[in-house]
């Protein structure tokens, strides 16, 4: 099965809330047939009336080749697990809950065929643990997306224990057919890449916040004004290789040692979650927020998101790599 042939048939996506939808949009946008199957009961005209906007947002983005039309043309809304039948790939997007996950497993598995991928977007379940669910643990995976999913260029891979190495590359060579960079994680860990990078963060900058040495918004204007200034260009290995390596290991030796390590969860997020705090969805939440302010966040976040796309593409790894070597050979 080659990405020409996975491309030309339908994927299904089971589970419509917000990420589920703005993964229907991005394999719209890349040319897909959809199955977007709606597993709760009113989900369906909910996930309508959203994946019409985000259409029409990523159509206002420049995200959409052939416009809005086609898109819709290929999409199929459906509440039926039969109709998964022609699918060569399905994306669960439901809920974090292993008994949940495990019934959808297995109404898609009665649907589809022995060679269909069926791929998680989970992000707090280890692979190797949902594999054991489906029929054909070899054919699983976890495909991991970043909202808004059709104008991110993130898109992580993980490989369970016992998924076919080809399955993983077949995965990375269709999201680069999506216009993204995706990482593979070689070994199955809880978090993933992603998570367990930027979850050390929050707890390190929750932890000084705590303490009494920083406050939320000086630990937000440090990360944005660093790291912002230049992550989107490079990664964390590249920067020390850029920046020379020395003076990290100085810096390694006195730092790590004083790093936070606790492992309960810091009490500002847990007060967060007991006030039911959404931030901009519900005007609760570490800032305050008015209805106009959370509009303009809103908007403001959209655009950023098309920006930094572009940039993206602007300074991609591979092409500075292309201009040097073309540099260096002139």
């Amino acid at each position: 099965m080659g990405i020409a042939d996975i491309k030309s048939t339908a994927v299904g996506v089971v589970g419509l809330g917000l990420m589920g939808s703005s993964i229907v949009v991005s394999l719209l946008a890349s040319g897909h047939r959809v199955v977007a199957l709606a597993p709760i009961a009113g989900e369906k005209e909910k996930a309508s009336r959203h994946i019409a906007d985000l259409l029409r947002h990523a159509n206002a983005a420049g995200m959409l080749a052939e416009g809005i039309a086609p898109c819709v043309n290929r999409l199929q809304l459906v509440e039926d697990y039969r109709l998964l039948a022609g699918c060569r790939l399905v994306m669960e997007c439901v809920i974090e809950d292993k008994h949940v996950k495990e019934t959808v497993y297995q109404r898609i598995a009665d649907a589809v065929s022995a060679a269909t991928i069926i791929a998680s977007n989970t992000s707090a379940i280890p692979i190797s643990e949902l594999q054991v669910l489906v029929p054909h643990p070899e054919r699983f995976l976890g495909v991991h997306w970043a909202e808004p999913a059709y104008i991110t260029r993130f898109l992580e891979v993980t490989c369970g224990r016992d998924t076919n190495p080809a399955v993983g590359q077949f995965m990375l060579s269709l999201g680069e057919a999506w216009g993204k960079e995706p990482t593979l994680l070689l070994k199955d860990v809880r978090g993933f890449i992603t998570n367990r990078l930027m979850y050390a963060v929050y707890r390190e900058a929750l932890t000084l916040v705590e303490q009494g040495h920083i406050t939320l918004a000086d630990a937000d204007k440090a990360f944005r004004y660093d790291a912002g200034s230049w992550v989107t260009m490079m990664g964390i290995f590249e920067r020390i290789a850029i920046t020379g390596g020395a003076d990290y290991i100085e810096a390694l030796k006195r730092i790590i040692p004083r790093l936070s390590d606790r492992t309960d969860v810091p009490e500002i997020m847990q007060r967060m979650v007991d006030q039911g705090a959404k931030g901009i969805h519900n005007l609760t939440g570490l800032y305050p927020y008015t209805e106009a302010s959370a509009k303009q966040w809103e908007a403001a976040f959209a655009q950023f998101n098309k920006d930094i796309y572009e940039l993206a593409a602007r300074y991609n790894a591979k092409i500075l790599v292309e201009e040097k070597e073309i540099n260096v050979s002139s």
